[in-house]
């Protein structure tokens, strides 16, 4: 076994066996929901619903007690009454069943009673050995095993974004946005009140998980700060962490006290923490999401020297107003690399930085020679492009010049994957990272391909150039840390 697969929360997110305790045949019940869920994602391994009264739930046999069950699940999942949850623990216990995920809610977040069931949880894993994550969680997704305990549904592919959220709703509700990009989680988890299992615990597992190339975390609190610290610096020195922080306000501490009974901290204590453990902090979650898929696709820059390479003055001088903001350089060109762009631009074109095209007799220069010139200068160590090409304005073209409607629609695809080619090989060719922005979205071909091409194109300028500025200052806090640890070594 590797070290991967010892890990405790590697059977949570890889059982082959699940009882489910608290679904139905009522369809609008919320463990009804879940399960459904799970068998509409295509869990490939044997689910169990267990119910006191029915004799099938959603087609499949139902159990009324865990020693019922024909063999000894892999995980637990519990969506019941808070009450009765403590006594169905036991019982998994005694049938030998390790793992589990408690969704109920009522316990610790709720005060003394709550805090006191939720003690009996703990004290009766700690008995059975038992791992569970919650409660008051919403659940766990891998999908690159079809396994979805949540109730929302995951149709977007397999991804390299893995999770750790303290609210629930910010894993599910980001099944939605993150497909409207084209990407998708690796795992993802919701730890509600952190009983057994914390942030901490899901960090280290993400940290060794081979399909998890960057990592996103929600924070309201952190509970076991040395631990999360250690754990932090370990793992950010092989792969990147953006967290997403939002207890420092007193109406953050307030909120997250509410939702999971987390104790939250001073901002300026957790920006230390981030900074010295090498985590990027996002100040939304829309910047969350937009910093991990540079962050999780993207070579590390060797320096904060940018190129910016636009057809439109106004993207590139708000691309080049947020580089300076964001502390980024706007790097000068060789004069190898000024004559080599002039000689494919009109006059009316700059070839300063940004580099504005504003016209071409040959547009496939912007994504291929302009690009490749740009990334061979020693003194670009990264690029932005704003990218649009309208699949109408294409057709439209090759149509004016006598092509039929159904000849034009697939002359207009073909150019268009030679194009995303082009893009899409920029980074890999040169090692160094290529990052673009479009106000079209995925409902336009082109932005769609590129995307589904691995180039990470974002909704505006600023956007972009702030998560090309976080993964050149995750480069240079990678750089640090590794050096301090080769100066120890000495």
């Amino acid at each position: 076994m590797n070290e991967f697969a010892a890990n405790p929360l590697f059977q949570i997110m890889h059982p082959k066996s699940i009882a489910f305790w608290g679904a139905s045949n009522n369809p609008l019940g919320m463990g009804s929901v879940q399960l459904s869920q799970l068998l509409a994602m295509g869990f490939e391994g044997s689910v169990f619903p267990m119910h006191p009264r029915e004799v099938q739930v959603m087609g499949l046999k139902a159990y009324m007690h865990a020693k019922d069950l024909p063999v000894v699940p892999d995980l637990a999942i519990f969506v019941l009454p808070t009450a009765v949850v403590p006594d169905i623990l036991e019982e998994c216990g005694q049938a030998g069943i390790k793992r589990a995920i408690i969704v109920s809610a009522g316990f610790g977040e709720m005060g003394p009673e709550g805090r006191a069931l939720q003690d009996r949880l703990v004290e009766t894993a700690r008995k059975y050995d038992i791992v569970f994550i919650g409660p008051n969680c919403i659940g766990v997704v891998n999908p690159h095993l079809k396994l979805n305990t949540t109730f929302f549904p995951y149709d977007a592919s397999p991804g390299f974004i893995g999770i750790a959220s303290q609210s629930g709703s910010f894993v599910t509700q980001m099944f939605v946005h993150l497909e409207k990009f084209g990407i998708g989680f690796s795992q993802g988890f919701s730890v509600g009140n952190e009983a057994l299992v914390d942030i901490a615990d899901c960090l280290e597992y993400l940290g060794k998980c081979p399909d998890t190339k960057v990592i996103a975390l929600y924070i309201e609190a952190i509970r076991r700060g040395r631990d999360f610290f250690r754990v932090a610096k370990e793992v950010s020195k092989i792969k990147p962490i953006v967290a997403f922080y939002v207890g420092g306000s007193e109406s953050g501490k307030r909120a997250a006290h509410s939702h999971t009974g987390a104790m939250a901290g001073p901002d300026l204590l957790y920006d230390g923490i981030f900074k010295q453990a090498g985590i990027i902090r996002a100040a939304s979650i829309e910047e969350l999401f937009d910093l991990c898929m540079v962050l999780g696709s993207q070579p590390l820059p060797e320096g904060d020297r940018i190129a910016i390479l636009t057809h439109s003055g106004g993207p590139g001088a708000a691309a080049a107003d947020t580089a300076e903001r964001s502390g980024l350089k706007l790097a000068h060109f060789s004069a190898e690399t000024v004559n080599s762009l002039m000689d494919l631009v009109p006059h009316t074109a700059s070839v300063s930085n940004p580099v504005d095209l504003t016209f071409n007799r040959n547009p496939s220069d912007y994504t291929k020679a302009m690009p490749q010139i740009l990334l061979k200068d020693e003194q670009v160590d990264s690029l932005f492009m704003y990218l649009l090409i309208p699949l109408r304005r294409v057709m439209q073209a090759i149509a004016a010049t006598g092509a039929d409607p159904e000849n034009a629609a697939l002359l207009a695809d073909v150019y268009l994957d030679g194009q995303t080619a082009s893009v899409a090989e920029l980074s890999a060719n040169s090692g160094k990272p290529v990052v673009g922005a479009s106000f079209c979205t995925r409902g336009e071909p082109f932005i769609r391909k590129l995307q589904d091409s691995g180039v990470p194109v974002l909704t505006s300028p600023e956007r972009a150039i702030k998560a090309l500025a976080a993964l050149t200052n995750y480069a240079r806090a990678k750089r640090a840390m590794l050096e301090q640890d080769d100066a120890a070594l000495q």
